[in-house]
């Protein structure tokens, strides 16, 4: 059994919560067989007069642009243009989603399985389906025949598991992708470590996002500028997808999403544009549920009544040595939600906010037709996605940000930040916050607003949303150094160009080093008095320090020197207040570098390197192999271009996994002009040109052009054709490995 304990998302100390996801739930081995039921596949039928209504014009850096006559014909032409570029990672997706990564990736997937079956994301996904509108149904039919169509017409790409798509699965994927990658994981729940292991990572390692709005009267075009800087992982489910689709019918959005998505979920059409950072809302909930009839183990208080849990089993297969073994696995959920540990000895049952009604396709589809800002916050104003700040701009020089948040609204008095007891009546909620209740700024006279994940009290200069008008728990976070070096970099400037806020979104300034570098010369000075020998050995370290500009370049040693040493601290050693251990943190430092590359005077570009592996084999990093030298860094130093490397055994460098995934700069003008970068490229196959042809790019800080007109698309496409055309020459990799056959 676990005891399960809420995240305190005010004092920010991490929790460690033990054992294991109750039975997962009440986890019952039971031996046995239960064979799965399958509903008839929906979205079936002959696709190839829609194949043929449908034109992709791959332009020079091989994104996808997808003409057709309607939504649900692009959507199919989006979905088969990813196919032909990483069909790998779009069943990697679906099969997290669906719970049943165990049957290709073993045990160690198993915990994983056991949490998306306990959500019930297969039923309720399917039940989205069902009762959606037609018009969404029809997306998601074409969603699943543009997989299909693709399979069928490339017969050398073998599924290792999925050989059929179905409509719901892009509601699967989209619940799994929300909650469970990023509410649940923030709670401490997550099925992806050891088997039911609640655990908490410290804020200060978290990776995040950034985005900036500039209006008019803060651009030499008086034309508004949206940035859109997305930090995801460079490989597994997080990873984004560069597409542009324009259908008779209207829609007309370029941007990214995750592969297996219908349509962008952060960029722009002609009229306006979005972006997204994660942000922390209290959305999710854990009740302590009374079970204590001897007569009914289902029953459970409730006031003063009871009410009966549900119970459920399931059969997981999980593959072996031996092969496919089966378990079937038992499972409780009370009108809170499922069962997911226990606190004092009793079952926790967990609630999340818009989990069962869901939503949020329907809301992003709707974004993404939006035609001015009325339109745009009709279009959020369900709050179907649950959380993401929103930054927005448009042509008509708009600039607004929303601290996004679908908030319970609760009772005042408890602590929310624990398990509150479930058969009180007086602990459910009582709908959520509108719209109109959520932090928000509108046009402000700064000229700019910014979030990079940081608390939506501090968007702007002068006037930003104030603390006091808006209940403690729905607002968790403080301020971050990235939202800070944001604020300075975008107050100090009188006038962006699109050329200039191109530059400033991989702007390499650290603040940390402003402010920390400083302190460590006068701990020195100190030491000088005190520990003559430490300061003797530490002369050189810090008059190079001392000098460096504070800026990180790939040819920077200081750079190098001062990341190290920060990392020894933990990113929050003050040698202010620890003089000593700052010094002997830096003779550590120094001593670590010599250790592995036989001088401390090492570039910073030496050790922080750009790689790209198959995603089968991940770490897989390889100092022989070619890599590329990347001056950006974690975000914690405070830095705008953000880079997230780490070493992995046997290797010297350190490679990046997480950071700047998709970098966009739109500029609102009567025609929407853009430029964007991937981290890597569009292409998963190795030998597509369009592999690391973006990646180069990127390592030189630099933006290629987003194309948006018809006209400049087709002057600069270099494959017109239709879907199944050109079967066997868009390069295949191997469905088992991700490599190339």
């Amino acid at each position: 059994m676990i005891r399960v304990r809420k995240k305190d998302h005010t004092s920010r100390r991490p929790r460690v919560l033990k054992g294991v996801l109750p039975q997962l739930l009440l986890v019952c081995a039971i031996a046995g067989w239960k064979s799965a039921h399958c509903e008839e596949t929906k979205g079936g039928g002959d696709w190839s007069a829609v194949a043929r209504s449908v034109t992709i014009h791959r332009d020079s850096w091989g994104v996808p642009h997808i003409y057709g006559p309607t939504d649900a014909s692009v959507v199919f032409g989006h979905l088969y243009a990813q196919a032909e570029d990483n069909f790998w990672q779009i069943e990697e997706n679906f099969i997290l989603a669906t719970g049943r990564a165990a049957e290709v990736h073993g045990e160690e997937a198993l915990p994983g399985d056991l949490l998306v079956r306990a959500l019930e994301i297969e039923r309720l996904s399917m039940e989205e389906y069902e009762r959606s509108a037609p018009r969404l149904r029809a997306l998601c039919d074409a969603f699943a025949a543009g997989l299909n169509y693709f399979l069928a017409k490339n017969p050398d790409v073998k599924p290792r598991l999925l050989k059929r798509f179905e409509p719901w699965h892009v509601f699967a994927f989209c619940r799994y992708g929300l909650y469970v990658q990023f509410v649940l994981r923030r709670e401490g729940i997550s099925g992806r470590n050891v088997q039911g292991t609640l655990k908490e990572l410290p804020p200060e390692h978290s990776q995040g996002s950034n985005m900036w709005a500039i209006a008019p009267s803060k651009t030499e075009s008086g034309q508004a500028l949206l940035f859109i800087n997305p930090h995801q992982p460079y490989f597994g489910p997080g990873q984004f997808y560069e597409g542009h689709l324009h259908s008779e019918e209207g829609l007309n959005m370029s941007g990214a999403a995750f592969f297996g998505s219908l349509v962008p979920t952060l960029g722009h059409n002609e009229k306006l544009g979005w972006s997204h950072t994660v942000n922390y809302p209290d959305i999710a909930d854990l009740y302590v549920e009374t079970f204590d009839d001897p007569e009914d183990p289902l029953a459970y208080r409730w006031g003063k009544e009871r009410r009966r849990a549900e119970q459920w089993s399931e059969t997981l297969k999980i593959l072996g040595p031996e092969g496919i073994r089966e378990k079937l696995y038992q499972f409780r959920k009370t009108h809170h939600g499922p069962i997911v540990g226990t606190h004092k000895g009793k079952p926790v049952s967990l609630r999340l906010s818009r989990f069962v009604k869901g939503g949020q396709i329907a809301q992003w589809y709707a974004m993404s037709r939006a035609g001015s800002l009325e339109e745009f916050r009709k279009a959020i104003e369900p709050l179907a996605i649950p959380m993401f700040n929103i930054m927005y701009a448009d042509r008509e020089g708009n600039i607004f940000y929303v601290y996004n948040a679908a908030v319970p609204r609760r009772a005042p008095g408890l602590n929310w930040s624990e398990p509150v007891d479930g058969s009180d009546p007086g602990t459910e909620w009582r709908g959520c916050h509108s719209l109109a209740e959520l932090p928000q700024l509108l046009n402000p006279p700064s000229g700019f607003l910014q979030n990079c994940n940081q608390t939506p009290f501090t968007t702007t200069i002068g006037d930003n949303p104030q603390p006091g008008d808006f209940p403690p728990y729905m607002v968790t976070e403080k301020d971050n150094p990235r939202a800070k070096i944001s604020r300075r970099l975008l107050s100090r400037k009188e006038k962006f160009t699109f050329d200039s806020l191109c530059e400033a979104g991989f702007d390499t300034t650290v603040l940390l080093a402003e402010e920390q570098i400083p302190e460590i010369v006068r701990a020195w000075e100190l030491a000088k008095r005190n520990d003559r020998r430490l300061a003797k050995k530490l002369a050189l370290p810090v008059a190079e320090l001392k000098k460096w500009d504070r800026v990180a370049r790939v040819d920077s040693t200081e750079m190098t020197l001062f990341a190290v040493w920060a990392e020894l601290g933990k990113f929050k050693l003050d040698p202010r207040k620890d003089p000593r251990t700052a010094l002997r943190n830096l003779a550590r430092a120094t001593a670590g570098l010599r250790w592995y590359f036989g001088t401390w005077h090492v570039p910073w570009g030496e050790l922080n390197r750009l790689q790209r592996i198959p995603p089968s084999q991940e770490p897989g990093f390889s100092d022989s192999a070619p890599s590329l030298p990347i001056a950006g860094g974690p975000g914690w130093l405070g830095m705008v271009f953000n880079f997230y490397a780490r070493r992995v055994d046997g290797q010297k460098k350190r490679y990046g996994v997480a950071g700047h995934s998709y970098v966009s700069v739109v500029n609102f003008g009567p025609a929407a002009r853009a430029r964007s970068i991937l981290v890597f490229g569009q292409s998963a196959d190795p030998d597509s040109p369009h592999h690391l042809d973006q990646a180069k790019l990127f390592a030189r800080k630099k933006l290629k052009p987003a194309l948006f007109s018809r006209e400049e698309i087709e002057k600069n496409s270099l494959r017109v054709y239709h879907p199944g055309e050109e079967a066997g020459n868009t390069g295949r990799q191997d469905a088992k490995t991700g490599e190339k056959r």
